[in-house]
């Protein structure tokens, strides 16, 4: 699951710090399911063990993102409402403006996701 974090028209990006292949590499924040849970419960979750804040789900972006034949990425916008994020998880942090949007390198599963973002906007 993934966040697209939104806030005052700019996009949350984190840097990841691994595993060792992917370190470096920029990703939206998010993380997996655990049994018994719901994909947006997760979701809040994840936010919160790896950025210290709470969000509120909004609109789903896409379908089901393939990532591999057993991985499925599934995005949805969230709103911060309560706490600033910080890297707890990850090397950096970085609020990106829509024209900011390609200059990290986005880790290959994530691309797509971040091209319909900018092509619909960055709308919660």
């Amino acid at each position: 699951m993934g966040a697209a974090i939104i806030a005052d028209g700019r996009l949350l990006s984190a840097q990841r710090a691994e595993p060792p292949h992917m370190a470096g590499g920029w990703e939206l924040p998010g993380g997996k399911v655990d049994p018994g849970e719901s994909d947006e419960d997760a979701l809040v979750r994840e936010c919160h063990e790896e950025l210290a804040i709470k969000v509120r789900l909004h609109r789903r972006i896409g379908a089901d993102w393939r990532l591999s034949d057993k991985a499925v990425l599934r995005i949805w916008t969230a709103e911060i409402t309560v706490g600033e994020p910080r890297p707890l998880e990850h090397l950096a942090l970085r609020w990106l403006a829509p024209h900011e949007l390609y200059e990290v390198d986005w880790l290959p599963g994530d691309r797509p996701v971040i091209d319909t973002l900018a092509q619909e906007g960055l709308n919660i």
